[in-house]
């Protein structure tokens, strides 16, 4: 069984749907145990990082989240969910989980293009991402498929070696990191059509 973690980040529903769709049992929990008796682990959400910090504590999700990646089971973060698995957020200061070292930064204000024109901040919309490492849960992601976004901080390991993928929005940000049996992304696999539901079915199938 697959649990998607609710933390009242919300965008539960369309990640479990998609997994449905692919054919993936899931189960919507706020439990620690069972996420911790979970086969897989999804940590969604868009929101605040202190806010969901505090549900994440207040549950006993955040040491529950320690056990399942400390067991080798496959992890998947996805917008904050690849942003709480650092150590810090810039977003209210928030002392995050610490699964990988690094921090979540808030884009540049203001954030210019190449050519001086100012992009908005949220970055919202379709990009592509550059992948510098290969990866199971990547494969069959082609150089022209493109992310919907939707994010106003992006993580930054500490060191860099977790980058899995970069994408470019004024400037170059980590857009895919992982360790061991854990994956994040930032953009939303389960709102990215048919690339974005590659990558989930593969995190379903991942044999670590």
């Amino acid at each position: 069984m697959i649990a998607v973690i609710d933390y009242q980040a919300g965008n539960l529903t369309s990640v479990a749907r998609a997994l449905g769709h692919l054919g993936f049992q899931s189960h919507v929990t706020r439990e620690a145990e069972q996420i911790v008796q979970a086969d897989r682990v999804i940590v969604p959400g868009v929101g605040s990082a202190g806010r969901a910090m505090l549900d994440l504590k207040q549950r006993g999700i955040d040491k529950a989240l320690y056990e399942v990646y400390e067991s080798g089971k496959p992890l998947l973060g996805i917008c904050l969910g690849s942003q709480i698995i650092f150590q810090q957020s810039e977003e209210n200061n928030t002392v995050c989980l610490g699964l990988l070292s690094g921090r979540a930064k808030h884009f540049p204000i203001p954030l210019l293009t190449d050519h001086g024109d100012t992009l908005k901040v949220p970055h919202m919309g379709w990009n592509r991402v550059r992948l510098i490492k290969e990866h199971p849960v990547f494969r069959g992601i082609r150089p022209e498929d493109e992310f919907y976004f939707v994010h106003s901080y992006f993580p930054v390991p500490d060191p860099e070696d977790s980058i899995i993928g970069i994408t470019e929005y004024g400037i170059s940000f980590a857009s895919i990191v992982g360790q061991g049996n854990l994956v994040a992304v930032q953009f939303h696999p389960e709102k990215s059509g048919r690339a974005g539901l590659t990558i989930l079915k593969n995190f379903c199938q991942w044999d670590i």
